[in-house]
């Protein structure tokens, strides 16, 4: 109901029919539509998160596949899922509803860039990256992926985006090398 009809004009009632419940069950469990939206976004993003804070901090795992195991799971549970409205939703509607906004901020974004800056510092001090601008910046690891799920909304049918072909890329340009040496 968000994704269709944008967080404004997405209504507990049709909330309810559509989750065959009665409105007042909804009220049982969400204060509003507000706290409702919270807990949409924590249970289809938490897991996400936790799961890639322990790929990336895992010493077994090399920097790198930390970053593939990213990259494929964003394309796969992201890309490839209803989460990616959820995204959609934030960037169209954010900017309305502030308190949404630094809410996801909060629960999705700064950790997401904690997860991505330990991983960026940590490919620094092995030399998997050339220096640690990435650190300073973990936004420019996710960008291709806030790229592609903006492209897939507005673009997909005109020009489909090579999601993995742009991920290869990206990958060249963090570690400097090319696909073939690259580990």
């Amino acid at each position: 109901m968000f994704a269709s009809h944008g967080f404004a004009a997405a209504r507990l009632d049709d909330v309810a029919a559509r989750a065959g419940v009665a409105k007042g069950t909804l009220y049982l469990y969400f204060r509003d539509k507000e706290a409702l939206f919270e807990a949409l976004v924590r249970s289809a993003v938490s897991p996400l998160l936790q799961h890639m804070s322990k790929v990336a901090t895992a010493p077994e795992i090399s920097p790198l596949q930390a970053l593939e195991t990213f990259f494929a799971l964003f394309a796969k549970e992201v890309l490839g899922t209803e989460r990616k409205l959820l995204l959609r939703l934030i960037v169209a509607e954010g900017p309305r509803f502030p308190a949404i906004a630094e809410f996801y901020y909060r629960e999705v974004v700064a950790q997401g860039l904690g997860i991505m800056r330990a991983l960026a510092e940590r490919a620094a001090r092995e030399g998997v990256f050339p220096s640690d601008a990435v650190a300073h910046f973990p936004q420019l690891i996710v960008a291709p992926l806030l790229v592609a799920v903006l492209w897939d909304g507005l673009f997909a049918t005109i020009d489909p985006l090579d999601v993995d072909g742009l991920l290869r890329a990206h990958r060249q340009v963090l570690t400097g090398k090319p696909e073939k040496d690259v580990p």
